[in-house]
């Protein structure tokens, strides 16, 4: 799937994950997610309002991980889109990739200098 970072100003706020997407992978009854950043691997809650028109995730750790990854690559505010794969019950590979425009297909990862 493909997701989009949030931003408040110059800062990363959490994904932005879409409806289609909360209908399809996440079961209502689902609490909590691990996300597999790189190496590190956390858990992040999702409140109510995750399945009521406000599909997004925000945890500290999670902003830092996009803020270092994503984040300077930010012009203008934008967002930027990432892959999100899902890689077991409840348990999801966030990548830093260029997504190509028809968001289906990834260009590769991108490079941290």
């Amino acid at each position: 799937m493909v997701v989009k970072t949030q931003f408040n100003g110059n800062e990363v706020t959490g994904l932005h994950v879409g409806v289609r997407n909360v209908r399809r992978f996440f079961p209502k009854s689902v609490r909590v997610i691990e996300l597999q950043l790189d190496h590190l691997q956390i858990q992040c809650g999702l409140s109510p309002e995750f399945w009521h028109g406000e599909p997004q995730i925000h945890d500290p750790r999670l902003c830092e991980w996009l803020d270092f990854k994503v984040g300077h690559r930010i012009d203008e505010r934008k967002n930027v889109r990432l892959a999100m794969t899902p890689a077991g019950t409840n348990i999801f590979r966030l990548r830093s990739s260029t997504v190509k425009r028809d968001g289906m297909a990834s260009a590769g990862p991108l490079t941290v200098a």
